[in-house]
């Protein structure tokens, strides 16, 4: 069982860290195609930027919140480290939300419009 909650809580630094090299990369590609592209018009360039950094920093969120759950479930199941774990999601979830309505305008539960019937 100790080879077991070992290799897990590898697992769950192994996705923490790919949490961070999302990020790290994600902020290198924005900032890489901020510095090459022409801008339609005043400001765009900036707004391009901010999503394209924006989403970087919500998927690197997603891949941070699934290591702590799995190292928490399964490595140190005790109920002040399911407490820690739950304002640590609560935390992350609101950064995620606040960040998704900056970057699409609207909250990932909203209707997206149509274009056709």
């Amino acid at each position: 069982m100790e080879h077991f909650r070992h290799i897990i809580e590898v697992v769950g630094i192994s996705i923490d860290g790919a949490g961070v090299l999302v990020i790290v990369l994600g902020a290198l590609v924005a900032s890489g195609r901020f510095l090459v592209q022409r801008p339609k018009g005043p400001g765009e360039g900036y707004r391009v930027y901010r999503q394209d950094l924006g989403r970087a920093i919500l998927l690197g969120l997603e891949f941070l919140i699934a290591g702590d759950i799995i190292r928490t479930v399964v490595v140190a199941p005790t109920l002040q480290n399911v407490f820690v774990l739950g304002l640590i999601v609560l935390i992350r979830t609101f950064l995620s939300l606040s960040l998704q309505l900056e970057i699409e305008g609207k909250l990932p539960w909203s209707a997206r419009k149509s274009g056709g019937p």
